[in-house]
């Protein structure tokens, strides 16, 4: 079967209420990078996500071209923006100092993780005087009330967990402490997806927990990356996106096929929410929400 047919077969079979869904970008480390970001905010605006959500970079690097892209979002745009929060490189202090400026302006959403470690080698170390975990950050931002915070979870278990009853307990730690919804790390297989969904309501996490969708910019760009955060890639990817690296074209198709068919799976078992990885291109993900019922306004 063609791709061209397999992404006629995942429209045609998906009925019913279109999803909810919400947009995650990343600052740009150039101006004409934040441009192109612009442009592709206003596309995806037209989707009327339930949010869109703005990363921060390892180890903090990132915190004033956050901070920008979210007041940008805010002043410029209907859409409702999150800023991601991490409990790296800063004391308690300087992280409610940075969350305080966020409610300045009128942004009280959060996504609050530990973040990645400093330089991307070695140990997590919490820094002294800062907030030593998510679970800490949550409960610290809760202190200052107002905020609506999401946090990270981990079908595949979160890397540097020692277990994947360790990570879910970890998990339930943070929504007790007041984060509202989990976002889940991409995970291409379905069934690890929906089975982590069962376990955390077996143990009383009863918050949304919004499937995380990749669509990558390339497969080889995609392997490097999920080797540092831990989700795998099943062997029928690596046939599907044989040579695709050579054709742009051909890597979007078969992206969106396969991030559509995924949605299209989970929707089956229940599920009507996702937040998509958009890697600050428009155009793939609106395609996937076109197949999944998401019209633009």
């Amino acid at each position: 079967m063609t791709l061209a047919r397999k992404v006629e077969q995942i429209k045609d079979s998906i009925s019913g209420k279109a999803p909810k869904v919400s947009f995650e970008f990343f600052p740009p480390r150039t101006e004409k990078g934040i441009d192109n970001l612009k442009d592709n905010i206003a596309k995806l605006e037209e989707l009327s996500p339930a949010y869109v959500s703005v990363t921060y970079g390892a180890g903090g690097t990132t915190q004033e071209k956050t901070f920008e892209i979210v007041k940008y979002i805010k002043e410029n745009t209907s859409l409702e923006p999150a800023a991601h929060l991490t409990c790296v490189n800063a004391t308690c202090e300087e992280i409610n100092n940075v969350a305080k400026s966020y409610l300045d302006i009128g942004v009280n959403k959060i996504v609050a993780l530990r973040g990645d470690v400093p330089g991307g080698e070695g140990d997590y170390e919490p820094y002294p005087g800062g907030y030593a975990y998510a679970d800490n950050l949550v409960e610290g931002l809760i202190g200052l009330g107002g905020f609506d915070i999401s946090v990270a979870a981990y079908p595949e278990v979160h890397p540097q967990a020692p277990n994947a009853d360790f990570d879910l307990h970890h998990l339930k730690k943070k929504i007790d402490n007041g984060a509202k919804r989990a976002i889940t790390q991409y995970c291409f297989d379905t069934d690890d997806v929906v089975n982590f969904i069962e376990r955390a309501r077996a143990i009383g996490i009863d918050a949304p927990i919004v499937p995380g969708i990749v669509l990558m910019n390339g497969f080889e760009q995609l392997i490097s990356f999920s080797k540092r955060c831990g989700a795998s890639i099943p062997s029928w990817m690596h046939d599907i996106f044989a040579g695709a690296d050579q054709s742009p074209e051909a890597c979007d198709m078969a992206s969106v096929a396969v991030a559509a068919e995924q949605c299209r799976l989970l929707m089956q078992e229940g599920v009507d929410e996702f937040h998509f990885y958009t890697l600050n291109r428009a155009e793939p993900t609106m395609a996937v929400c076109r197949l999944l019922g998401v019209k633009a306004k």
